[in-house]
C-alpha cells in the first residue's frame, strides 16, 4: 500500500513540475523581451547624449572585436579608463568609450595611438553594457608570453663577469670569445666594475666602438664586429622595451638590474647615424644617493658660510657650471644634509634621476605641458618649506623662484653659468627685478668636477714651469685672510701625478671631487645689484676683496693636498 502510496505522489510531483515548467517559459520569454526593450531604450538614451555632445555612437552587441585591435590598448588601461579599441584596419582605428567625463584621458590615448600607429582615430560613444561585452573579449585573448629565455640582463651573469674582468684589455678579449646574447653582459659587468657612468656603443666607417665613462672621460675599450651590430642593437631594444623596426628616429627606454648589494637602472638612448644607430647606456646607480653634504669638498670658510646658508628658512641658493659639474650631485648631498620629518621638501626634476626617500619628487614633461613654471606654480600650493627646482632656463620660472624665496621658502636651483659671478647678469638676463633678487639670493655656488689621484700609485709629478707659474699665481691672489698663504707663498710647493695600477685600471685616477667657489651675496653685492653693476668681472672682483676664494684657487689647494693634479685643475677651471 505504501509503495503505491509513493508511485502515485512521485508522478503527482512530476505532473506538478511539468506544469510548472510550462507555466514558467512563457514568463521567461517575457522576462527576455523585458530585458531586450530596456538594454534598446539603453542604447537610444547613450545615442541621444553621443548626439547632443557632438560625438558618433555605436553598440558592440554582436560586433565581431578582432585581437589586433584589442591589443591597442592593455586591459588594465581599458578597465580604468572605460575605454576599448574595437576596429584597426589599417590606417583607421575606432575607439569606445563609455564616460564623457574621462574625454581628456581619453583623448590621449587615442592621440598616442595615432602617433605610434600613423593612423585616423575616431572616437565613439558606447553604453555600459556595450563597454561590458568588448571587455569580455579580452578574456579570449592568448596568455601574455613572458619575453624569451635570454633577453633579460642576468644579475647572476652580471656579478659573475664583473668578478672575472680585469681590465680593458680582458674586457677586449673576452668579447670576441663569447657569443652574441653575452656581450651586452660583459659590457655591463665590466662597466659597473671600472664605476663607469655611461655606455657608448658607437657605429662607425671602420667598425662598432665601446666606450666608457669613467670620472668624466670617455675611453675607447672594446671592438664589435659590424656584422653583429643590427643583432646586439635588437637585443638592446629588446631589453629596454623599444620598438625593433624604428631606426630613422631617437627612441628612450630602461631597464633595472637587481644585483645582490645595489640596484642599478639603466637608461637606454638610440638615436640614428650614418653607420647604424649609436647607443648610449647611463649607468644610475642606487647607492650614488646617499653622498653627504660633508663629502662633497667644500671646505673652510666657504663651508661654513655656504651651511649657515642652508640652515636658513628662506632665500635661494643656486649652483652654477656647465653640463656634467656635478650641480645635480650637490642639490642632492643638501636635501640629504635637510631631509627631516619636520621639513616638507618637494623637487622639480627633469629627469628625476634618483628616488629620495621621504622628499616629494615630480618630473616635469614639455609633452604633457608640465614644464618648470607650471610645476613650480603648483608647488606653491603645497605648502612645502624647501623646493628644488632643477633648472632655471626661463623668465617665468625665474620670478616664481625669485618670490618664493621672498615669501617664506628656501629654494635651491642651478644655472648654467661658468662662475658663480656670473648667475647674477644671468637673472637679470632672465628680467629679474634687482629689488627682488637682492634680498632674495644667499648665495651661489660655482663648481667643476675633477678627477681624484689614484691613492694607491699617485707619486711627486714634475711640474713644467708654465704650469707652476700658473699655480703661483693662483695662491698669491688668495685672501690675504687665508691662514697659509704666506707659508704657501714662501714655500717649496710639492705636486702629484697618477702612475696607473691595478686599483685604478691603469688610468691613475679614480673618483671624483668638486672644486668650488662660494659667492655670498653680502651687502655689498647687493648694492651693486641694486645699482644694476652687473659686470661679471666687478661682481667677482667684490666678491674676491670679500674673502671668496675661486675654483682655480680651490683646486690648486686640493692638488697640494695630493687629492687632484693641476692638469685636472687648469683643465676644468679655466
Amino acid at each position: 500500500m505504501s509503495n503505491e502510496f509513493s508511485s502515485i505522489e512521485d508522478l503527482m510531483h512530476s505532473e506538478h513540475i511539468q506544469q510548472d515548467e510550462e507555466e514558467s517559459a512563457p514568463q521567461q520569454e517575457l522576462q527576455s523581451k523585458m530585458h531586450e526593450i530596456r538594454e534598446k531604450k539603453l542604447e537610444q538614451d547613450v545615442a541621444t547624449v553621443a548626439a547632443s555632445n557632438g560625438f558618433r555612437y555605436t553598440d558592440l552587441h554582436g560586433f565581431p572585436i578582432l585581437s589586433d585591435a584589442l591589443k591597442l590598448i592593455d586591459k588594465e588601461t581599458a578597465r580604468d579608463l572605460r575605454v576599448v579599441c574595437f576596429l584597426y584596419a589599417g590606417d583607421q582605428i575606432r575607439i569606445g568609450f563609455v564616460d564623457i567625463n574621462s574625454l581628456a584621458a581619453v583623448q590621449r590615448v587615442a592621440d598616442d595611438l595615432a602617433e605610434r600607429r600613423t593612423a585616423h582615430v575616431e572616437l565613439y560613444l558606447i553604453s555600459e553594457s556595450s563597454f561590458a561585452t568588448a571587455m569580455a573579449f579580452y578574456n579570449t585573448l592568448p596568455k601574455k608570453i613572458e619575453v624569451q629565455q635570454g633577453v633579460a640582463i642576468s644579475a647572476a651573469d652580471v656579478e659573475r663577469y664583473r668578478d672575472e674582468i680585469a681590465d680593458f684589455e680582458h674586457l677586449a678579449t673576452k668579447i670576441k670569445e663569447v657569443n652574441l646574447s653575452e656581450v651586452i653582459v660583459i659590457i655591463l659587468a665590466s662597466a659597473l666594475k671600472m664605476d663607469a657612468s655611461d655606455v657608448h656603443i658607437e657605429a662607425g666607417e671602420a667598425g662598432v666602438t665601446a666606450r666608457f665613462r669613467i670620472d668624466g672621460v670617455l675611453h675607447d675599450v672594446a671592438s664589435i664586429a659590424s656584422t653583429e651590430w643590427d643583432k646586439l642593437v635588437s637585443r638592446l631594444k629588446l631589453v629596454s622595451k623599444l620598438k625593433l623596426n624604428i631606426t630613422s628616429r631617437p627612441q628612450d627606454g630602461r631597464f633595472t638590474i637587481h644585483l645582490s648589494d645595489d640596484k642599478v637602472e639603466v637608461r637606454v638612448s638610440t638615436i640614428p647615424t650614418a653607420y647604424g644607430e649609436s647607443v648610449v647606456m647611463r649607468l644610475l646607480r642606487a647607492s650614488s644617493i646617499g653622498l653627504h653634504f660633508d663629502d662633497l669638498g667644500i671646505y673652510g670658510t666657504a663651508y661654513d658660510q655656504l651651511l649657515s646658508q642652508i640652515n636658513r628658512p628662506n632665500g635661494m641658493i643656486i649652483s652654477t657650471g656647465p653640463t656634467g659639474s656635478g650641480k645635480t650631485t650637490t642639490l642632492y648631498s643638501v636635501l640629504n644634509l635637510i631631509n627631516n620629518p619636520e621639513t616638507k621638501i618637494i623637487t622639480l626634476e627633469d629627469p628625476i634621476e634618483y628616488k629620495l626617500e621621504g622628499i616629494n619628487q615630480s618630473q616635469i614633461g614639455s609633452d604633457k605641458e608640465y614644464t618648470f613654471a607650471q610645476g613650480l606654480r603648483s608647488i606653491l600650493r603645497q605648502d612645502p618649506d624647501v623646493i628644488m627646482v632643477g633648472e632655471i632656463r626661463d623668465d617665468e620660472t625665474a620670478d616664481i623662484a625669485i618670490n618664493a624665496a621672498l615669501t617664506g621658502h628656501l629654494v635651491i636651483s642651478t644655472l648654467h653659468t661658468n662662475s658663480a659671478a656670473g648667475a647674477i647678469p644671468r637673472f637679470l638676463a632672465m628680467n629679474a627685478k634687482p629689488f627682488l633678487l637682492a634680498p632674495a639670493l644667499n648665495a651661489v655656488v660655482g663648481q667643476r668636477l675633477v678627477r681624484r689621484l689614484c691613492q694607491e700609485c699617485k707619486t711627486e709629478a714634475s711640474v713644467a714651469a708654465a704650469v707652476m707659474n700658473k699655480a703661483q699665481e693662483a695662491l698669491s691672489d688668495l685672501p690675504d685672510t687665508h691662514p697659509q698663504k704666506q707659508e704657501l707663498l714662501g714655500g717649496n710647493l710639492v705636486f702629484y701625478t697618477g702612475g696607473g695600477c691595478e686599483a685604478c685600471h691603469g688610468l691613475g685616477y679614480k673618483g671624483r671631487i668638486g672644486i668650488y667657489e662660494v659667492l655670498m651675496v653680502t651687502p655689498g653685492i647687493e648694492e651693486m645689484i641694486l645699482a644694476a653693476q652687473i659686470s661679471e668681472y666687478d661682481i667677482e672682483k667684490k666678491a674676491k676683496a670679500e674673502g671668496m676664494i675661486t675654483m682655480a684657487q680651490d683646486g690648486v689647494l686640493k692638488a697640494l693636498d695630493g687629492i687632484t693634479s693641476l692638469e685636472e685643475v687648469f683643465a676644468k677651471a679655466e
